[in-house]
């Protein structure tokens, strides 16, 4: 069992909070890696071993100080060893999306100049290595599941490594001002762009938000499956089980996430809305609403079953629970908080390290994504609504893009998040829309699609959801049905999506209505490049690919069309 220590100091870098728990907690299991079934635990000190071996040879290798490391892998024990070895190392680590082509892995390895690379857990290696210029050094994570491959000859190998190469003893300290990561963002509007961030940024967030980050939780464990380059899962895993000295499991794969959350049991959890859908959706399969509507109402039996329906999802002992990532329905937010599972909102962006906003855990206001965290500042465009935010935790600008950190960042320091919004006398935010998705229909009328889809979020028939509206008369629906839709009778599915219309477009202006609603044929995944690693659709891309499909749905009759 273990606390946060009451005496640590403001101030203090993640590299502290490690050197701390090293020392104080050496044979405490600090990750948890599952493998065929069963798991392969790292304690604090064979963390540390690891990872002070791995920097004393990254030291070796004669790089330039400072240098940039890239990494590449999906979540597992090893990717947190590599960052804290790229970091003890006193170079700046620099990690990758797992799921990124070959050309896409050398676009952001050139724009980064990385001076070696950490290859890891990775599902599609032998299509992505030719990304990687000659002349960067690899070195490759232990074989595991799914595999790289025969060793590559070119590649130093971790375990070789170990055993050739001593630990370092010190405990470096880097300068505030240093840079500690490059963070590239996902790049749904373009090229990914990499985002500075100095050791006293994420210093000043740690202070910041600690107070609301149930830090004194007993025996604090993480569950980490979203990824680990996103600053998000950066941020509330790999932070945060730092700064407590808790316990991380990962997910083996999305095959086994339910069996692995079930084993985590974490007592912090961040889900993105559509993994709160899949949840919800699991226990609907097993339980359809009329009965747990029923049983709910039964004094006796209602305390039960939210016991046994958290229990089966694995976050009965979840103190924290967020959401962020895109806007999670308010619907949905309700529906788990009748079961005792009280999902907070939270709200910020890559360049603001995440951190503006989260829901007060006593003070609920359905609808907003929270209040404002101590030390952040904000202001809106008195002409457009974009929110803008100041803190010490403000990116330092994009890696080799002045022109681009010019027009987020002004002179004043204030961060144009490209977000429109309202802060209301409670104190409480709100995000309405993005300004770049605002679009202008072709009756000269401007619509934000994320308003219209939120209007979906009560049928439990859609997946996902992308109202299309550029150079369009009228928004047009297109939806990815779930596995429950997916499996109703297609007459079932056409009825319930016409009585959504029917309920949602008589609260929206006339230029705002959805005309058709529009079932598409194939699913929208990270690898068909029509979603984010972290799950979010990626509008664009999406509307392209319907593009040429768009008026003549329009001009069709019936208001639900099935594609195909």
């Amino acid at each position: 069992m273990n606390t946060l220590r009451s005496d640590f100091q403001k101030g203090q870098t993640l590299l502290d909070y490690f050197y701390y728990w090293e020392k104080q907690q050496p044979n405490k299991v600090y990750l948890r890696q599952p493998q065929g079934g069963r798991y392969r635990d790292f304690t604090w000190c064979e963390v540390g071993r690891q990872a002070r071996t791995l920097a004393t040879y990254l030291n070796s290798l004669g790089l330039p100080a400072k240098s940039n490391i890239g990494l590449v892998s999906k979540n597992c024990a090893h990717w947190v060893i590599a960052d804290l070895a790229i970091l003890l190392s006193g170079h700046v680590s620099v990690p990758f999306y797992p799921t990124l082509t070959a050309s896409q892995l050398q676009q952001v390895l050139d724009h980064s100049q990385c001076q070696a690379l950490f290859v890891g857990k990775l599902d599609k290696w032998q299509e992505m290595k030719s990304g990687v210029p000659k002349t960067v050094p690899c070195i490759d994570f232990p074989p595991q599941q799914p595999v790289l491959g025969l060793p590559d000859a070119t590649h130093a190998q971790w375990e070789d490594i170990l055993a050739r190469y001593e630990p370092m003893t010190d405990n470096p300290q880097p300068h505030s001002e240093d840079l500690f990561t490059i963070v590239y963002t996902s790049g749904t509007t373009g090229n990914p762009k990499g985002v500075m961030m100095p050791y006293k940024a994420m210093i000043s967030a740690i202070d910041s938000t600690k107070p609301l980050m149930c830090v004194d939780v007993p025996d604090p464990r993480f569950f980490s499956y979203l990824p680990l380059c996103h600053v998000a899962e950066r941020n509330l895993v790999e932070a945060l089980s730092l700064i407590t000295g808790g316990t991380v499991y990962f997910v083996e794969s999305m095959a086994t996430f339910a069996k692995n959350l079930a084993a985590a049991r974490p007592t912090h959890f961040l889900g993105v809305p559509r993994i709160w859908l899949k949840f919800q959706q699991t226990i609907l399969a097993r339980m359809p609403q009329r009965k747990l509507d029923q049983l709910l109402k039964i004094p006796l039996l209602s305390g039960i079953v939210k016991r046994e329906l958290r229990m089966a999802l694995g976050l009965n002992d979840a103190r924290l629970i967020l959401t962020g990532a895109a806007p999670t329905p308010v619907p949905l937010i309700r529906w788990f908080r009748q079961l005792g599972i009280n999902i907070q909102e939270a709200y910020g962006m890559t360049e603001n390290l995440g951190v503006v906003s989260v829901m007060p855990a006593n003070t609920i206001k359905d609808g907003t994504v929270g209040m404002l965290y101590s030390g952040i500042q904000v202001k809106f465009d008195a002409v457009t609504g974009e929110l803008m935010t100041r803190s010490d935790w403000t990116m330092r600008g994009y890696f080799r893009e002045p022109e681009m950190t010019a027009a987020a960042l002004d002179s004043e320091g204030w961060l144009h998040t490209g977000d429109v919004g309202t802060l209301d006398d409670e104190g409480f935010l709100t995000i309405t829309g993005r300004m770049k998705e605002i679009y202008k229909t072709t009756k000269g009328e401007f619509v934000a699609p994320a308003q219209i889809e939120s209007g979906f979020s009560e049928n439990n028939f859609v997946d996902q959801i992308c109202v299309a509206v550029h150079q369009l008369p009228q928004p047009i629906a297109l939806i990815m049905l779930s596995e429950t839709g997916l499996k109703a009778d297609k007459v079932e599915v056409s009825q319930s999506l016409e009585e959504t219309l029917n309920s949602l477009n008589p609260n929206l202006h006339t230029y705002q209505r959805v005309k058709k609603a529009v079932i598409v044929k194939d699913p929208w995944t990270v690898d068909n490049d029509m979603m984010t690693p972290s799950l979010k659709i990626k509008r664009k891309i999406i509307e392209s690919r319907y593009e040429s499909h768009l008026q003549p749905w329009l001009e069709r009759e019936e208001t639900v069309i099935w594609e195909g």
